[in-house]
C-alpha cells in the first residue's frame, strides 16, 4: 500500500495510512453495512416475532407502565388518559415518578389518582435524574415486567400484548429488555418530518442489524422499552450520573449474558424536538452518554475481545465514530484553510481540483445514505412513510454535521462524568402537548 503519511517509520506510515482510508470512507462503508445487515434480519434474526399469540385475560402477566416526570405540565394528563383508556390490555398499573416537579404537575396527578384507580404517584422532592427516579420506582412496581413510557410518548393500543408475546416464548428467560420502534408525533416542522425519517428508517435499520448480524443492541429506547425486572436488579439497575440510561443498561444488560432484542412492529409515537436550540440539547446528551458508554467499556471490550463478538464490533463502530467527528472537523478546517490560501494566490487549477474531489467523495457518500434511508424506509412500517423520503438529503447535510459536532463538544464532559464528575438531574424539553 502506498503510504499517504511519511514519518521515516515503513511499519507507522501502514498503519496510519490504514486508518486514514478507513476514516475517509467510514461514512460510506457504514451505509452499505446497514443495508445488508438489514437483510440479515430480515431472513435469519432468531427472536423476530413471526405470529402473535393471543394471551387470556385471566393469565396476563402483571405490566407497571412507568412515567417518571420532572415538569410535564403540558403533556402529563394527555399521557396518562391515553395510556388509562386506549391499551389492549387488563392487567396492568400505571406509576408516575413525580421527579421533583415545580410546575403543576402534582397538582394534575393528583386529580388524575382520583380519576383512575390503576394510577400511582411516588412524589421525590429533590430532582436527582431520570435513572433515579426509575431505579427508586421500581421498588414499587407490582408488575415482574416494567415498561418505561416518557411523559410524551404514546405507544400503540396494542402494544402491551405484543411485549408480552416475546416474554412468554419457550426460549425468551434470558431476554432482559424488548425495544420498540420509535415514530415521530409531531410532523409539523422540516426538522420533526427529518426525524421521521431517522427514527422510521435511520434507527430501525441500525438496531435490526444489530440484533439480527450482532446479537446485541446499542442502545435501548428510552422512551418505550419494555424490561424484566429480574434483569434490571441483576445489572444495579441504572446508572444515575449517565447522560443515557438507556445506553449504558443496555451494555450492562449484555454484559452480564442477558439478550437484548429489538422489536419493529411494536410502534409507539413520541415528540421531537421543533427548532435547532431543542434538536441540538437532544443530540448533545446522545452524544454525551455514547461516549461515556464507550469510555466505561473500554478496558472490559479490549481485555476480553472474544467474550462477546457482537459488543466488540459495536465497540469498534463506534470507537471509528468518534475519531471521525474529531478527523472531519480537522481536515474540514485544513480544506477551508487550503482552499482560500488558493484562492488568493489565484491558484484556480487547485481550486478546480479540490472542489471536484470534494464533489466526488460527498456524492459516494450520499449515494450509500440514500441507499440506507430507501431500503430502510420500504421495510419499515410496510414502507407508509416513504413520501418523508424526500427529507432524507436534509436530514443528511444537518444531522450528519449537528452530531459529529455534538460529539467533539461533549467528549470532555464525558470524561469528566467517568472520572466522577458527572450528575443525572435533568431538565424537561420543550412541549407542544400531545395530539
Amino acid at each position: 500500500m502506498f503510504p499517504l503519511i511519511d514519518t521515516g517509520i515503513p511499519w507507522l506510515d501502514f498503519l496510519l495510512t490504514l486508518l486514514v482510508l478507513v476514516l475517509m470512507t467510514y461514512p460510506v462503508i457504514g451505509g452499505f453495512s446497514w443495508f445488508i445487515g438489514v437483510l440479515c434480519y430480515q431472513h435469519g434474526f432468531k427472536h423476530k416475532q413471526n405470529e402473535w399469540i393471543d394471551i387470556p385475560t385471566e393469565i396476563e402477566p402483571m405490566v407497571t407502565i412507568m412515567i417518571p416526570a420532572h415538569n410535564e405540565e403540558i403533556s402529563i394528563s394527555d399521557t396518562v388518559n391515553y395510556l388509562m383508556t386506549k391499551m389492549n390490555y387488563s392487567n396492568y398499573e400505571v406509576l408516575v415518578i413525580d421527579d421533583g416537579s415545580t410546575d403543576s404537575t402534582p397538582k394534575i396527578l393528583n386529580q388524575l389518582m382520583e380519576q383512575y384507580e390503576k394510577l400511582r404517584v411516588i412524589r421525590i422532592e429533590e430532582n436527582k435524574g431520570k435513572a433515579h427516579a426509575f431505579n427508586v420506582g421500581i421498588a414499587f412496581t407490582k408488575g415482574k415486567l416494567i415498561l418505561s413510557n416518557d411523559a410524551d410518548t404514546a405507544p400503540e393500543p396494542d402494544a402491551l400484548w405484543k411485549y408480552v408475546n416475546y416474554f412468554i416464548q419457550p426460549d425468551s428467560f434470558n431476554i432482559a429488555a424488548v425495544s420498540a420502534n420509535m415514530d415521530v408525533k409531531n410532523r409539523t416542522t422540516i426538522l420533526a418530518k427529518s426525524q421521521t425519517v431517522e427514527f422510521s428508517s435511520i434507527v430501525g435499520i441500525i438496531k435490526r442489524t444489530q440484533a439480527g448480524v450482532l446479537g446485541s443492541l446499542y442502545a435501548y429506547s428510552g422512551a418505550n422499552t419494555m424490561y424484566r425486572k429480574d434483569a434490571l436488579i441483576d445489572a444495579n439497575l441504572f446508572r444515575q450520573d449517565r447522560a443515557t440510561e438507556d445506553i449504558s443498561i443496555a451494555w450492562d444488560h449484555q454484559s452480564k449474558g442477558w439478550v437484548s432484542v429489538f422489536a419493529p412492529d411494536i410502534i409507539f409515537y413520541m415528540e421531537v424536538p421543533e427548532n435547532l436550540k431543542m434538536l441540538y440539547r437532544q443530540r448533545r446528551r446522545w452524544a454525551k452518554g455514547g461516549t461515556e458508554v464507550w469510555l466505561t467499556n473500554f478496558k472490559k471490550v479490549l481485555l476480553h475481545p472474544f467474550q462477546h463478538i457482537g459488543r466488540t464490533v459495536m465497540f469498534i463502530d463506534q470507537t471509528l465514530s468518534i475519531i471521525w467527528a474529531f478527523v472531519f472537523w480537522i481536515f474540514l478546517f485544513i480544506f477551508i484553510i487550503m482552499l482560500i490560501n488558493f484562492l488568493i494566490e489565484g491558484n484556480t487549477e487547485r481550486v478546480y481540483h479540490m472542489l471536484t474531489m470534494n464533489f466526488i467523495f460527498v456524492s459516494f457518500e450520499m449515494i450509500a445514505g440514500l441507499m440506507q434511508l430507501g431500503t430502510s424506509m420500504l421495510i419499515d412500517n410496510n414502507g407508509k412513510k416513504f413520501k418523508y423520503f424526500i427529507f432524507s438529503p436534509f436530514y443528511m447535510l444537518l444531522f450528519w454535521v449537528m452530531n459529529a459536532a455534538a460529539i467533539v463538544i461533549t467528549f470532555i464532559p464525558a470524561v469528566k462524568t467517568i472520572l466522577g464528575y458527572g450528575k443525572g438531574t435533568w431538565t424537561s424539553p420543550e412541549r407542544r402537548g400531545n395530539e
